[in-house]
């Protein structure tokens, strides 16, 4: 059941690999590649998963509550814990990428597979806690410090405006609006976006791949061990905490998918953010790649305790 939702993941990242080792695209690929899903698909796919969810489907504060707020506790916290010598950006960047599930491309089949279709809400609203919200705090603490300005209130402002241009910040914002008001998107544009964000994940993977194949250091990162055990064990026994015990008014289906959600490896995002604002991406590809590996064995495990 795992196997089924991790191979093609495997696949894309290993042909990305191999086109790279053959030198089928260029070094610069993975930075073009990776521009087209920051700006193009990746907006899309937000925007696509807002619109599409009834806003009384999204109203699930429980849920929320219990599902994110382990998420920014760990974010926060490991952001805090991280040395000072490390820039404020890619300490935001690993931070994201020790909270990232990669709900859509692997979270969403495998909760169907187990729960049924009914797990449906609790994968969406995570997409959108994942997606819009960490992608938002991120997005603000990288524009933040790397701005150049002397004075704290200038480059207050040129990050604000900096990030209402942004497609990442108004693409769900303009998709809650829509959902708010209840307003129904023609059919032309809602296969525009369809089209356009299914590209986000698979291209994502390929760009991954790219990223390995072209990088002449083989070593594992330091850190690398603490980001895995951050994702894969810290995330998903905080969530259990917090489900269980403090927002326990939810269906035990929602509960259980909550842990699952947090105990999947890490997403795509955080790589595309590392690449978008050029800092150091081994560590996150490595996160991603081995996460992916031993999740494997995790969720399976994770899946046998749940009695399912």
């Amino acid at each position: 059941m795992v196997l089924n939702a991790v191979i093609p993941i495997f696949a894309l990242i290993l042909l990305g690999f191999i086109v790279a080792r053959r030198h089928i695209l260029p070094p610069e690929a993975t930075s073009h590649l990776n521009l087209y899903i920051v700006w193009l698909a990746l907006p899309a796919l937000m925007f696509q998963v807002v619109t599409t969810t009834p806003w009384d489907e999204l109203y699930q504060p429980e849920f929320f509550l219990g599902a994110f707020l382990p998420m920014l506790i760990l974010y926060f916290a490991y952001l805090l814990w991280q040395k000072k010598s490390v820039h404020r950006s890619d300490r935001s960047i690993n931070c994201v990428t020790i909270s990232y599930s990669n709900t859509g491309y692997m979270g969403l089949p495998l909760c169907g597979l187990i729960f049924g279709p009914e797990s449906t809400t609790p994968v969406v609203l995570t997409m959108i806690m994942t997606i819009c919200f960490l992608f938002a705090i991120t997005l603000a603490i990288s524009e933040f410090s790397l701005q150049e300005e002397p004075s704290v209130a200038k480059a207050l402002k040129k990050t604000i405006a900096t990030l209402l241009r942004n497609p990442l910040v108004i693409a769900p914002i303009l998709g809650l609006v829509i959902s708010i008001l209840g307003i129904s998107l023609p059919k032309p544009v809602q296969q525009f976006t369809s089209m356009l964000s299914a590209s986000a994940s698979p291209c994502a993977l390929v760009c991954i791949g790219l990223f390995i194949g072209h990088t002449k250091n083989k070593k594992f990162h330091p850190e690398l061990f603490t980001q895995l055990w951050l994702k894969l064990l810290a995330l998903p026994a905080l969530t259990a905490i917090f489900v269980f015990f403090i927002f326990t008014d939810m269906p035990l289906l929602y509960k259980q998918a909550a842990i699952l959600l947090a105990a999947l490896p890490t997403g795509t995002g955080p790589f595309m953010l590392a690449v978008l604002f050029k800092r150091e991406s081994d560590l996150t590809s490595q996160t991603i790649f081995i996460s992916t590996v031993i999740s494997l064995a995790t969720v399976s495990a994770l899946v046998m305790m749940f009695g399912l």
